[in-house]
């Protein structure tokens, strides 16, 4: 049986003289004293709670449960669901672009890059002002046809 742990944190606010407005939080377990400085009214407890098991290792999250439903990687693109693809993009290293939600950028140590999710294909570009030494922006772009095996391993292989 899985277990929940709970932590709790007593945070106490100082607010400084010349800056009002944006106090400053301080985090202290509960199994630490207080300064006998802070009074009562400054202290709030704050109780979060783990989604780690005490008893199996950790619970699994939303995004293990996406990757557990991944299709067989020989499978082409288009049978896997949107959220399949997203978790399958984040195991491999890519972020989310805040702006575009079908654009996704990765960072490795030779080159970086921005994918594109379009309606009808899927498009890489590897950045010239990343590392490396493009001369210019390299795009690829691949049916959602192929095999997620040979996208995966066309994407990582670089420009």
């Amino acid at each position: 049986m899985s277990a929940f742990h709970v932590s709790k944190l007593i945070i106490t606010t100082h607010v400084s003289a010349t800056h009002p407005k944006f106090p400053c939080f301080s985090l202290f377990q509960k199994s630490l004293s207080f300064p006998n400085s802070v009074s009562q009214s400054q202290r709030k407890i704050a109780t979060f709670v783990s989604s780690k098991s005490s008893e199996a290792g950790e619970l699994p999250t939303a995004e293990d449960e996406w990757l557990s439903r991944l299709p067989d990687k020989n499978k082409p693109l288009y049978s896997h669901s949107l959220p399949c693809i997203e978790a399958w993009l984040r195991s491999l290293g890519f972020y989310q672009s805040r702006e575009e939600r079908a654009v996704w950028l990765i960072e490795k140590p030779d080159w970086h890059a921005h994918l594109s999710l379009d309606v009808t294909d899927l498009y890489i570009r590897y950045l010239k002002n990343g590392p490396g030494n493009l001369e210019r922006d390299v795009e690829r772009r691949f049916s959602y046809a192929l095999s997620r095996e040979d996208i995966e391993n066309a994407i990582l292989g670089g420009p």
